[in-house]
């Protein structure tokens, strides 16, 4: 017999997600004026991700994001490259702004199956992004109850090598 959950544990936010039109600005400022960082730069889309989806079909999209530790938590910046996606609609909606919430899950596709079964659609995923095609993301419709969205993350056992760190000369690490 299937157990029917009707909560989803959330016991800990992992990331706080912005979104910018201009990265490289918004990443220096963080550490000219804050010292966070080193951040790490990526560019997710085709071919790095094998499997993207938004709204609910087959989509491919592309975005530079940075990631840095500020304590316990991660921030994300990310800028949109090629749409449609999420990142765009949150641009013409609202302007920049912080995004989304995220939260390491250890399946996504059972995480995945329960934020869907109490009610929130998956909007946009995306899979592949570790070294070795593994890890993998998506984020649900839950900005109207929660005020802002939600992504799930599953990691990948191992990131592929960043295009580039913030500072230069930083440790990647």
């Amino acid at each position: 017999m299937a157990v029917i959950r009707t909560r989803f544990p959330i016991t800990r936010i992992e990331q706080i997600a912005l979104v910018v039109r201009d990265l490289d600005a918004v990443v220096r400022a963080y550490w000219e004026q804050f010292g966070i960082g080193p951040w790490r730069v990526y560019t997710f889309g085709p071919p790095m991700l094998k499997e993207m989806t938004y709204r609910g079909r087959s989509q491919a999209y592309r975005m530079r994001l940075a990631l840095a530790m500020c304590d316990n938590v991660q921030l994300e910046v990310i800028q949109s490259l090629d749409g449609p996606n999420i990142y765009e609609e949150f641009l013409a909606e609202h302007g920049e702004g912080v995004h989304h919430l995220g939260i390491f899950v250890p399946d996504l596709s059972a995480a995945a199956a329960e934020m869907e079964a109490l009610g929130h659609p998956m909007i946009q995923s995306g899979r592949g992004y570790g070294k070795h095609g593994d890890g993998a993301f998506a984020y649900f419709e839950t900005a109207g109850p929660f005020g802002t969205t939600l992504e799930l993350i599953e990691r990948p056992k191992e990131r592929a090598e960043p295009e580039a760190v913030y500072p230069p000369g930083a440790s990647a690490t």
